[in-house]
């Protein structure tokens, strides 16, 4: 886990619309083989920011959340794998069910409910961590796991 301030960003998002940014603005900046985990509670807007983040890359179809089929790939300037692996018991589970593979190298990989990965998660990612809930404002905090994702801070300026 990052220790520094140099690895971490906070915004205060006032509305969608401002979530709707960011997520637009971080998904521009997304790279081959990078791993984005949307870490809050239901309602906390884990899927809205994943429909912007993939706007961002170019994707023009409908996102929507996984948590029924697990994992939705979509075609943008790169693959984008979203991950939800809300309804299984463990880490165990979404790597014998496949949820993690060696295409994800090739495109980004965002994933609701990370907690439910646990140990499997890597320490190169980007943490994001949605805190608020319906129609309260949205404090956001992004977490660079890796010199690699700081990129992310800097857009999210």
């Amino acid at each position: 886990m990052p220790s520094s301030t140099a690895d971490r960003r906070q915004i205060m998002a006032a509305d969608p619309a401002a979530t709707s940014a960011l997520g637009r603005a971080l998904g521009a900046v997304a790279h081959a083989g990078d791993l984005v985990c949307l870490w809050g509670e239901l309602g906390a807007g884990k899927t809205h920011l994943a429909k912007a983040f993939a706007a961002g890359m170019g994707v023009t179809e409908t996102v929507t959340s996984p948590s029924f089929i697990l994992m939705a790939e979509y075609r943008g300037r790169l693959p984008l794998f979203h991950i939800d692996p809300y309804r299984l018991a463990s880490a165990e589970d979404a790597l014998a069910g496949g949820l993690i593979d060696e295409r994800q190298r090739e495109g980004v990989t965002l994933v609701e409910w990370p907690e439910r990965l646990g140990d499997a998660l890597p320490a190169a990612r980007l943490d994001i961590r949605i805190d608020g809930t319906g129609d309260d404002r949205r404090s956001i905090t992004l977490i660079a796991g890796s010199d690699d994702y700081r990129r992310y801070l800097e857009v999210a300026a």
